[in-house]
């Protein structure tokens, strides 16, 4: 793993986590259970946002914030999408699912706007 995936990947880890806490810790806590492992929390937040590295770093070249944040978007619009699918299924509650959806990708949007961000300026 070179220095960039390294650096980009942890900056995307900080803001994303930052993000998870903010939403479902301050702003809707109601959302959240309560009794995640917040270990857990930031090893997922850690493996998701090196995914975004190594794509930007090593396939896409995706350097500025901008293009980060849109394809962030994108990417983390499907995967809320495929993941609220999974977890919905037999008890769906659309309201929920759309907040759902919508957060997750907001909050994927500017941790990958971070990752290449970071990685524009390591590079």
């Amino acid at each position: 793993m070179n220095k960039n995936v390294l650096i980009s990947g942890i900056a995307g880890t900080i803001v994303y986590y930052f993000l998870r806490w903010l939403v479902y810790d301050i702003l809707f806590p109601q959302m959240s259970t309560g009794d995640e492992s917040m270990l857990g929390i930031f090893l997922g937040c850690l493996c998701y946002m090196f995914i975004y590295a190594l794509i930007f770093v090593r396939w896409a070249h995706i350097t500025t914030f901008k293009t980060g944040v849109t394809t962030g978007f994108v990417l983390g619009l499907l995967y809320a999408l495929s993941w609220q699918a999974f977890t919905y299924t037999g008890h769906l509650d659309v309201s929920n699912f759309i907040h759902e959806i919508l957060i997750g990708s907001i909050m994927t949007a500017f941790g990958a706007g971070t990752v290449a961000f970071v990685h524009g300026k390591v590079a």
